[in-house]
């Protein structure tokens, strides 16, 4: 079951919450005031690169050995450094 955010509007809450795809949009209740008047939230991913001086990590290497530069991520977007392209 996938892992979805939610925010709640009156107590302005972020809380994750467990639930099938079929009921990711329905409001649900909120953890903190236990209101109903929630949304689901765009939740934000964490992506780490390693820098150059530290070694490059199994997908930098395989980048690096196929000449590709991969679109988005922080590796694609030069944001690491650390595919040296």
């Amino acid at each position: 079951m996938p892992l979805y955010e939610y925010a709640c509007y009156d107590c302005t809450t972020r809380f994750e919450a467990l639930r099938p795809m079929s009921k990711a949009d329905e409001p649900i209740q909120c953890k903190e005031c236990e209101s109903m008047h929630t949304v689901r939230a765009l939740s934000r991913i964490a992506v780490h690169c390693q820098n150059e001086g530290t070694g490059d990590s199994a997908i930098q290497k395989a980048i690096k050995a196929k000449g590709v530069r991969p679109a988005g991520g922080c590796c694609g977007s030069g944001g690491c450094g650390g595919c040296g392209k």
